[in-house]
């Protein structure tokens, strides 16, 4: 028993040491930091083992390689982190074209990203008895690939994006037969929350134009969330959450609701947030070779990246930002040389979470 108590007491003392060195951590996306970031994809989107399916077998012919199935999403030990993989080499690329694995990375886009594979992939996803297949976690990141890929400025990016067009149409029409099914939001930190599902969708939408999936997530997110009060994230975290369910359900009401609506809105469902003082203990890891506990890792990457996005939109919420800084600096020096568990998918939470750090938002709407 004493040394089970030591053992804990150890990390403890060292997680709130990591968490000390906050003022030290870089949260900047720069040429240096992409070059090691960009290692974590190239490691994980041609790797095939270890991988998780989460396929419904139909028949006994369904039983085939992951690759047979995914000819494009077969690394990164599931589909879902594979499609945030492709999504962080692209946007990498697009950010620093001058990287020095650019080249490397070029060449998996070029020998993955097929109009056979974009195919055979729609197939897949096109079958009733997959209809559920990654809902909605995987499809939000599937959309986030293709907006990447359709506003670079490439002369290859638009034949990448072509060729996963397919699969993005089905995709899209998913959600538009979806959405109006669910009659209550999915609530929990993990794959199936319903905020996280609809965010990603919802920037697609803008930038792609399609008003009617626009609509579509811009009234459902109102039916479910628009009551809610006082959101308990003092409850947070569980186990194995790496998202937020209270900070997610806030990046998506702020993408939907006018500044008008929003503001209220928060007030009513986290009133906490406007004490200059507020704070948030990051989420701790225990063991980081443990493909659930790591998960909280990406709690932290996923709160900075809502909570930058509302300081950087709000300056009555400006102070939010020493908070998202906290969880970067406790969970960003880790993730070079990570254990696999981690490395596959942690990158592109970091990813996102630094480019939201930068305010390249719009004035909110009045």
């Amino acid at each position: 028993m004493n040394k089970l108590l030591n053992t804990a007491a150890l990390v403890i003392s060292a997680s709130l040491c990591h968490a000390a060195i906050a003022s030290e951590a870089s949260h900047e996306l720069t040429l240096t930091e992409a070059d090691k970031l960009i290692t974590l994809p190239l490691h994980c989107v041609e790797t095939p083992y270890p991988y998780k399916t989460g396929i419904v077998l139909g028949s006994a012919d369904d039983l085939k390689e992951p690759a047979q199935h995914h000819p494009i999403f077969y690394g990164c030990f599931d589909w879902h982190s594979a499609a945030h993989g492709y999504w962080s080499l692209v946007t990498l690329l697009r950010q620093f074209p001058e990287m020095e694995h650019a080249d490397e990375a070029r060449a998996i886009l070029d020998r993955n990203l097929t109009v056979e594979n974009g195919q055979l992939e729609a197939a897949f996803f096109s079958k009733d008895i997959n209809k559920s297949f990654e809902r909605t976690y995987g499809w939000a990141w599937l959309l986030k690939l293709s907006d990447e890929l359709k506003v670079w400025d490439d002369p290859k990016a638009a034949e990448y994006a072509a060729n996963l067009q397919p699969l993005v149409d089905v995709i899209v029409q998913r959600y538009m037969e979806f959405l109006p099914q669910l009659l209550y939001p999915v609530r929990v930190g993990e794959h199936s929350n319903t905020a996280f599902g609809l965010s990603f969708a919802h920037d697609y939408a803008v930038n792609q134009g399609l008003t009617e999936l626009q609509q579509l997530i811009e009234v459902r997110a109102r039916n479910y969330f628009s009551a809610d009060e006082n959101c308990p994230i003092s409850w947070e975290p569980s186990g194995y959450d790496f998202i937020s369910p209270c900070l997610e359900e806030i990046g998506l009401m702020q993408r939907v609701l006018p500044a008008g609506e929003f503001l209220p809105w928060l007030q009513a469902f986290m009133p906490q947030l406007a004490d200059k003082d507020y704070s948030l203990e990051v989420g701790k890891v225990s063991d980081r070779t443990d493909g659930k506990l790591v998960h909280l890792d990406g709690l932290n990457f996923s709160r900075a990246w809502n909570l930058y996005a509302l300081a950087n939109a709000y300056p009555q919420y400006a102070h939010l930002r020493a908070v998202a800084d906290q969880h970067m600096a406790y969970s960003y020096p880790n993730l070079i040389g990570d254990s696999y568990e981690g490395g596959h998918w942690l990158g592109s939470f970091a990813i996102q979470a630094l480019n939201s750090a930068v305010d390249l938002r719009q004035p909110p709407q009045s």
